[in-house]
């Protein structure tokens, strides 16, 4: 169903758990994570990467997300994920997109807030908007070693919220993209500061790797969504590795591996969301979302 995601994050805050947020390149992958919440009666965001969105076929992916979503017996939200032109923000928002994250974070803090501003003013109030405040490290698409580095200062936590007017905020706290290098050595000392100067729910971003009782614990320090995009991945991309021969040889089984693929994600799926839904209740999980009405958010 469709659902605004910070409405969506404060109600799983409230039961005191975080909405999983997944990169999706492709729609076998979306429609098994979707499956996954479904079972587990949980809201979940699809989130697209830039680069995709950037290309006709990901404008297109965007939309069939949209319709996935819409059809989807829990609250889904499509986002496009680390975007910081204006372009690809418009026609993603035009293609379906409920929800974008505007990336300022390699910018000084006024661009930064400029950025959020420009974003804001060309999607409209419809469209839920991120934004981040201290970068990092890492590539969103490719899955390298990379050292944490550069920690959001809670001092300028809350002049941000309130001038930028974002709906979430996207923290650094040791985290990074791709692989950790040593175990990830999350700063949850900082994340309370940043906590308690937010206005808006946290996003914790770059969550493959974080021990699993980090990921459970993250709603306690207000972060209400964790983004996972390297693992996911990883466990599909070994299944297809694994599997692809046998399927070659079985008539050049397509069919085959693609039920195999979105087996493996929609197994992901469901272990992130058994994670973050140990010990709460998710029989309300579905009630209480206002409908958002994003397919008329921006004109042809």
């Amino acid at each position: 169903m469709r659902a605004r995601l910070d409405e969506m994050v404060n109600h799983s805050l409230h039961h005191g758990r975080a909405v999983p947020a997944f990169t999706c390149y492709d729609f076998t992958t979306a429609t098994a994570l979707v499956e996954a919440a479904e079972e587990m009666k949980h809201s979940i965001a699809l989130l697209v990467a830039p680069r995709t969105a950037s290309r006709p076929d990901g404008l297109r992916l965007i939309s069939a997300l949209r319709g996935l979503a819409d059809e989807a017996s829990v609250p889904v939200s499509i986002q496009l994920d680390h975007a910081k032109d204006l372009q690809v923000i418009h026609a993603a928002v035009r293609a379906g997109a409920d929800a974008v994250l505007a990336d300022g974070s390699t910018l000084d803090f006024e661009t930064n807030i400029a950025l959020v501003h420009a974003a804001s003013d060309l999607v409209g109030p419809d469209v839920v908007l991120e934004a981040e405040l201290g970068g990092l490290p890492g590539d969103e698409d490719k899955a390298f070693i990379n050292q944490a580095s550069g920690i959001t200062d809670p001092g300028q936590v809350e002049e941000f919220v309130r001038r930028s007017g974002a709906h979430l905020l996207a923290v650094s706290v040791g985290n990074v993209h791709g692989h950790y290098k040593g175990r990830p050595e999350i700063r949850w000392d900082v994340m309370g500061l940043i906590a308690q100067q937010s206005q808006v729910p946290l996003v914790l971003h770059g969550a493959s790797g974080i021990p699993r009782q980090d990921i459970a614990r993250a709603s306690s320090f207000n972060v209400g969504k964790i983004n996972v995009n390297t693992e996911l991945r990883t466990e599909i991309l070994s299944t297809i590795v694994s599997s692809a021969g046998d399927h070659q040889m079985d008539g050049e089984n397509l069919a085959g591996l693609l039920t195999d693929w979105s087996g493996a994600a929609k197994l992901f799926g469901s272990r992130m969301l058994a994670i973050l839904t140990s010990d709460t209740d998710t029989s309300r999980e579905t009630g209480g979302f206002r409908q958002s009405p994003v397919a008329s958010i921006l004109p042809n």
